[in-house]
Parts: C-alpha cells; sequence; structure tokens
C-alpha cells in the first residue's frame, strides 16, 4: 500500500478487511504496521526530514533552490508485525528478520 492521504485515513478500514481476509500486505509506511499491518519497506521519514532541513539551511543563507541538487532518500526501513504474522498464519522465520520486529 502506498503512502497516501486518501489511503491513510482509510486505513483502519484496509487493515480490518486485510486481516479478515487473511491478505498478506506490505506498506510503505511504519506507521501501518505500528496500527496493525503485517509489514512495511520504505524511506526513513525522519532522515528525510533531516535532509531537507539541510537544503531549508542552504537556502537561508542564500543558495538558489534551483541550483541545489535533487536527492534520492538513503535510508530504508523494513519492520516486520510478527502478531499480525500469526493472526494470519503466516510464520516468519528469524532468518528474515532483517529489519524491526515490532
Amino acid at each position: 500500500m502506498l503512502r497516501s492521504a486518501i489511503l491513510n485515513a482509510q486505513l483502519t478500514r484496509i487493515l480490518e478487511y486485510v486481516v479478515k481476509n487473511w491478505v498478506p500486505a506490505i506498506y510503505s509506511g511504519a506507521e501501518s504496521v505500528e496500527a496493525g499491518g503485517l509489514m512495511s519497506y520504505g524511506v526513513n521519514v525522519v532522515d528525510l526530514d533531516r535532509r531537507a532541513a539541510a537544503y531549508v539551511d542552504k537556502i537561508l543563507k542564500g543558495a538558489k533552490p534551483g541550483d541545489l541538487p535533487v536527492k534520492q532518500p538513503k535510508k530504508f526501513e523494513f519492520v516486520i508485525n510478527l502478531k499480525a504474522a500469526k493472526q494470519i498464519g503466516l510464520t516468519i522465520p528469524p532468518t528474515y528478520w532483517l529489519g524491526q520486529i515490532r
């Protein structure tokens, strides 16, 4: 599930449907996993905010926004909700616990 204000507004309903129908789903943000989703893989939003602040600092010091390079995200996170996995009958072997386990 992609990050979207519309989808996030319906997150509870989506999670209820997914659990009820045993649908393994992956989300783009850890907040979905914290709300009960199975797993997420996406950019680390805190890192993006920190990097954006550096851009704001450069602009406030006189840099022209058009002269600043466009950068790609550097930090990604993989989060698994073991409780949600158990609810849909999915076993996540410890060898796959590469990221954060909630």
